[in-house]
C-alpha cells in the first residue's frame, strides 16, 4: 500500500499525480473501514481526502499552518503526518483524537471541535508571523456549513479590513450536519451553478490541468473570472471582503487543485479565497446518496436499537404537543436529526427554523419570538449551547421570556473528546438568574418536563444524555410536574443519595449494592437544580448523616455547589460530599467506560460510599 511510505507530508511530495490517485482510493477505504468499526464522522471525511493531499502536497507542512474548521474533516490530514499506524484507535480511550488536536501531531495547530473558528484563529497565526517578521503561509480550511456562523463572518470582514497574506479554502458541500441554509448557501449555489459561469470554470481548470500556472494565467483567470462575475452576479461578497475570489473548482480533482494551490502560493500575498466544491460521502454510496444520515456513526456494536433514545422521545413529544399548542416553534442549530426536531419539521414545517451553524442567532431568534407571543423550543447540543451564554443571559433571561432550552448530549459522549463532553451545562445555566433548570430521570419523565416547560411562563432547560432511554413503557398522556419538586424513590436512613438526571439510576443500582453490605440509604431524584425542593431537602439533610451527590457535570457549581450553598445557607451542620466529574476536561472514549473511570456508574457509587461511611463509621 502507498500509505506504508507516507510517514509524513514530505513523502506526499514524491508521489505522482498517479499516485495521488491511488493514494485517495487506500485513504477512502481505510476511513470507511475504521469509521465502520469504531464509529466516527464519515462523509464529511471521504469529501475531503483529494484537498487535503493536495494541500500537504504543495505546502510546506509543518511550517505552513493549516487550519482545520471543526476538524471532523481532518482524518486524511492525520493519516498522512504520521499517524496512519495509529489510526485503529481512533475516537478510542487513549487512541488518537477524531478531532485536530495538537498535543497529538505538530501538525495539529489548533484544538478545534465547534464550527466556526478557523478564520479567527488563522487570523490570528498570520498576525503574529506577521509582527513577528516571519515567513510562512497560513491557510484556513472551512466549510460552506461554517461559514453560516456569526464568528467566521466576523473574521472575514476582519481579514479583509487588515489585507493579510491568508489563504482561505472554502470547501462547499452544500452540507454541515444537515443542507445547509440560508442567504450565504443561496448564494454559494448561484456561484456553483449559473451554466455560463460553470462553463468558464470548466475551461480554466482544463486549462489548469495542462499547464504549469504561473503569473500570466492567473493573472488571465483573475481578470476573466472579476469580468464575468461582474455580469453575472450582483454582489460579489467576498471580493466586496477585500479577498481575491478563484473558483469554484472541483475539490475531488487533484491536478487542479495542485495546479491553483501552487499559483497562489507563489504569486500573491493578500487575502484569497478559493472556493472549491466536493461531495460528501464520496466512495461510499450510501454516504453519497444520504451525507446527513452518515455524517457521524456509532461504533458497529452500539448500532442496534430497541429501546428508543432520548432524542427521539423528545422529537415526538414535541410534535404531539405541537398538535395541542399552535404558538409552539422550533429552532435549531444546523442539527435537526441530531436533537430530534427532523420529527416537527416533517409534521409542521412553517413552523420550524434551522438557523445554521449560528447558536447565538438562535437564541436571540426565540426571544424576539417568545416576546411576540410564540413559545420557542430550542434544542441544541449541551457543549454548542455554550456559544450563546451571553444571549441566553441578556437576551432570555433578562426579560424572563418563556423559551424552552432543550440540551442533548448533556453528560459524557461516547468518543468525540473534551470538545464535545456536554459536562458543563448544569454549572453555567445555574449561576443565571430566572432561569428553571431540570434533568429527567428517564424518558417518561422527559416527556413529562417537555410538557411542564411548555406550560411554564419563563425559561426553562431540560438537559438529558446522548444515550437510550432506561426501557421503560410511555405513558400515551402528560402530566405537569410541580415546579422544582424533587422525588424520594427509596426510604433508608443514615445516608443520603441526591442525584440528578442520568445519574438517578446508577444511583438505585448502587443502593442494591449497598443493601447486600447492610447500608439502606435514601434515594432521591432531584430533578430540578433550579429552583430546589429547598422544604423537602432541608428534612432530608436534617435527618441524614451522610450526605452524598451524585451528577454527570463537574465538580465546580453544579448539583455539590447547589447543595453545599443550601446546607451553608440553612446553617445544617452537615458536610455534603460530592460524586461527580473533576474540574478538568474530560477526555475521549466509551461513555459508559468514562462512568466507570471517574466513579459515576452503580458499582463505583456504591464503592465510594462504603469508603465514605468507613472513613465516617456511620
Amino acid at each position: 500500500m502507498l500509505l506504508q511510505k507516507i510517514n509524513s507530508p514530505k513523502d506526499l511530495k514524491r508521489l505522482s499525480i498517479d499516485e495521488l490517485k491511488t493514494l485517495s482510493a487506500e485513504i477512502r477505504e481505510i476511513i470507511i473501514n475504521t469509521v465502520e468499526n469504531n464509529g466516527g464522522h464519515l462523509a464529511s471525511n471521504l469529501g475531503t481526502v483529494e484537498l487535503t493531499l493536495a494541500l500537504h502536497y504543495v505546502f510546506d507542512t509543518p511550517e505552513d499552518k493549516i487550519i482545520w474548521d471543526v476538524g471532523h474533516q481532518a482524518y486524511t490530514h492525520k493519516l498522512v503526518t504520521g499517524r496512519a499506524k495509529d489510526f485503529h484507535t481512533l475516537r478510542q480511550f487513549g487512541g488518537i483524537s477524531g478531532y485536530i488536536a495538537p498535543w497529538e501531531s505538530e501538525y495539529d495547530h489548533f484544538a478545534v471541535g465547534h464550527a466556526g473558528t478557523s478564520l479567527s484563529a488563522a487570523l490570528g497565526f498570520a498576525k503574529a508571523r506577521d509582527l513577528k517578521g516571519e515567513k510562512y503561509k497560513v491557510i484556513a480550511v472551512i466549510g460552506d456549513g461554517a461559514l453560516t456562523s456569526g464568528m467566521a463572518l466576523e473574521a472575514l470582514n476582519q481579514i479583509g479590513y487588515l489585507n493579510t497574506d491568508l489563504i482561505v479554502v472554502l470547501n462547499d458541500n452544500e452540507h454541515s450536519i444537515s443542507p445547509n441554509v440560508g442567504a450565504i448557501a443561496l448564494y454559494l449555489a448561484k456561484l456553483r451553478k449559473h451554466p455560463l459561469y460553470r462553463f468558464f470554470k470548466q475551461t480554466t481548470q482544463n486549462l489548469l490541468k495542462n499547464s504549469s500556472i504561473g503569473k500570466g494565467l492567473l493573472a488571465f483567470d483573475l481578470k476573466l473570472e472579476r469580468s464575468l462575475k461582474s455580469l453575472l452576479l450582483e454582489n460579489p461578497m467576498f471580493e466586496y471582503c477585500g479577498f481575491k475570489y478563484f473558483g469554484p473548482f472541483d475539490g475531488h480533482d487533484i491536478p487542479v487543485l495542485i495546479s491553483v494551490f501552487k499559483g497562489i502560493k507563489d504569486n500573491l500575498s493578500c487575502p484569497v479565497l478559493i472556493h472549491i466544491t466536493t461531495k460528501k460521502g464520496i466512495g461510499h454510496k450510501d454516504a453519497e446518496a444520504t451525507p446527513s444520515k452518515f455524517h457521524s456513526i456509532g461504533a458497529k456494536i452500539e448500532r442496534e436499537k430497541k429501546v428508543p433514545t432520548y432524542t427521539e422521545v423528545f422529537g415526538k413529544a414535541l410534535v404531539e404537543l405541537g398538535e395541542k399548542y399552535p404558538e409552539i416553534v422550533a429552532i435549531t442549530a444546523a442539527m435537526p436529526e441530531g436533537t430530534g426536531l427532523s420529527y416537527f419539521a416533517q409534521r409542521f414545517p412553517e413552523r420550524f427554523f434551522d438557523v445554521g451553524i449560528a447558536e447565538e442567532h438562535a437564541v436571540t431568534f426565540a426571544a424576539g419570538l417568545a416576546k411576540n407571543g410564540l413559545k420557542p423550543v430550542v434544542a441544541i447540543y449541551s457543549t454548542f449551547l455554550q456559544r450563546a451564554f451571553d444571549q441566553i443571559i441578556h437576551d432570555v433571561c433578562l426579560q424572563k421570556l418563556p423559551i424552552v432550552f432543550v440540551l442533548d448530549r448533556a453528560g459524557i459522549v461516547s468518543d468525540d473528546g473534551p470538545t464535545h463532553q456536554g459536562i458543563f451545562d448544569l454549572s453555567y445555566l445555574r449561576l443565571i438568574p430566572n432561569m428553571v433548570i431540570s434533568a429527567p430521570k428517564d424518558e417518561s419523565e422527559l416527556r413529562d418536563l417537555l410538557y411542564t416547560a411548555i406550560n411554564y411562563p419563563g425559561p426553562f432547560a431540560i438537559r438529558y444524555p446522548k444515550s437510550k432511554g432506561v426501557g421503560i413503557g410511555l405513558k400515551d398522556h402528560f402530566e405537569r410536574i410541580e415546579i422544582g419538586k424533587s422525588e424520594i424513590l427509596k426510604y433508608g436512613k443514615n445516608v443520603l443519595i441526591l442525584a440528578i438526571g442520568s445519574m438517578v439510576y446508577p444511583a438505585l443500582e448502587a443502593e442494591s449494592i449497598l443493601k447486600t453490605e447492610g447500608i439502606s440509604p435514601t434515594i432521591v431524584n432531584v430533578r430540578f437544580l433550579k429552583p430546589l425542593d429547598v422544604l423537602t431537602l432541608e428534612e432530608l439533610i436534617s435527618s441524614h448523616d451522610v450526605i452524598i451527590t451524585v451528577e454527570e457535570n463537574v465538580i465546580t457549581g453544579g448539583l455539590f455547589g447547589a447543595i453545599s450553598e443550601l446546607v451553608n445557607i440553612l446553617k445544617l451542620n452537615k458536610k455534603v460530599l460530592p460524586i461527580s466529574l473533576p474540574d478538568k476536561f474530560i477526555e475521549q472514549g466509551n461513555a459508559q467506560l468514562l462512568r466507570d473511570i471517574y466513579g459515576l456508574s452503580g458499582h463505583k457509587i456504591a464503592e465510594k460510599i462504603i469508603s465514605v461511611l468507613e472513613d465516617v463509621k456511620v
